[in-house]
C-alpha cells in the first residue's frame, strides 16, 4: 500500500466524524437554541468524541463501516452538543 492510499483510507475512515463535527453545531444551535460554547471548540469536541468512537467499534467489533459503530456515533455526537448546551438546565 502506498502512502497515497494509505492516507485516503485514513481520510475515509473519519470522514463520518468529521462531517458530524460540522454539522452538529448547526444542528444543535438550531434544536437548542442559542449558543453555549464557541462553534470551533464544538466543532473540536464532536471531532475528537467522533473518531475516539470510531476507533472504538473497530477494535471492539475488529472492523469498520458496522452500523453500530455509526449509531453510537450519532448517540455521542447528539449527547456532547446537548451538554454544551446545558440542556439539563431547560
Amino acid at each position: 500500500m502506498t502512502v497515497w492510499l494509505l492516507l485516503l483510507h485514513l481520510l475515509n475512515f473519519v470522514l463520518p466524524a468529521l462531517a458530524m463535527a460540522l454539522l452538529m453545531p448547526l444542528a444543535g444551535r438550531w434544536v437548542m437554541g442559542g449558543v453555549a460554547w464557541p462553534v470551533r471548540h464544538r466543532m473540536a469536541v464532536h471531532a475528537v468524541a467522533g473518531v475516539l468512537v470510531l476507533l472504538a467499534g473497530l477494535f471492539l467489533q475488529g472492523q469498520d463501516g458496522k452500523m453500530s459503530t455509526y449509531m453510537a456515533l450519532v448517540l455521542v455526537a447528539a449527547t456532547a452538543e446537548w451538554a454544551m448546551h446545558k440542556g439539563w438546565r431547560r
